[in-house]
């Protein structure tokens, strides 16, 4: 059975305005762009970015887990890592190392955040030249050498104040709003494909329905009959 065909059958598991409310938001998610938050140990912060990665169309979050495990705060997070595609890398002696590894498979260009470069500006970034992955790094460090020696390219936020940084969470709201917007001025960039739209819409399903396992496997057992 296809990943089309398991969604048609879930769907009678939720509401008209439910399921309407899901390919509505599906049709702004974007994968041309990820976020890749390396080995953060403030769930508050985390979980603050995984809200902003889902309010503005981000489908997938890459967590590093090095020193530091990946927990969300549930009343910062408000549900948003339901709908999210999260990967994290934690079995490896260099988990940063796998994780651009993997998104370099996958064609993703890697941008290391740091106000410590004259590299290119947030602003004057250039979404236009294939998809990215932008590295968030720990307030107090920022990414590791490991990300600066692995970059691309590297991006700074714009300041003219006495103090050199800003807060992760809202350092990644600050690009997420900028880059995404880019994105969308783009014809014909960025958005699913029929393929990826499916995928994300069977796992929204399977989130949001009460047994959507066993429903699964019936679905399943029924078909092979």
């Amino acid at each position: 059975m296809t990943t089309n065909e398991l969604v048609a059958k879930l769907k009678e598991f939720v509401s008209e305005e439910r399921f309407a409310a899901m390919t509505s938001v599906l049709e702004h998610r974007t994968r041309y762009m990820t976020v890749v938050l390396e080995d953060i140990y403030q769930s508050q912060n985390a979980s603050a970015v995984l809200r902003t990665c889902e309010c503005f169309g981000i489908q997938d979050v890459h967590v590093i887990e090095n020193r530091n495990a990946f927990d969300v705060n549930p009343d910062v997070a408000r549900g948003s890592s339901k709908w999210l595609s999260i990967h994290k890398y934690n079995d490896e002696d260099n988990n940063t190392q796998a994780a651009i590894d993997s998104l370099r498979r996958q064609g993703y260009r890697i941008i290391a955040t740091t106000p410590h470069t004259n590299d290119v500006s947030l602003n004057d970034f250039d979404v236009s030249k294939g998809k990215f992955a932008v590295v968030i790094g720990t307030e107090k460090k920022g990414v590791s050498d490991i990300v600066k020696s692995s970059a691309d390219e590297f991006m700074k936020i714009p300041m003219v104040g006495f103090t050199e940084s800003l807060n992760l969470s809202v350092c990644t709201a600050l690009v997420v709003n900028i880059l995404v917007e880019k994105i969308r001025r783009m014809p014909d960039k960025g958005r699913l494909s029929d393929d990826e739209k499916d995928d994300v819409l069977l796992q929204w399903l399977m989130r949001s329905i009460k047994d959507s396992e066993r429903i699964m496997d019936r679905i399943l057992t029924q078909q092979s009959l």
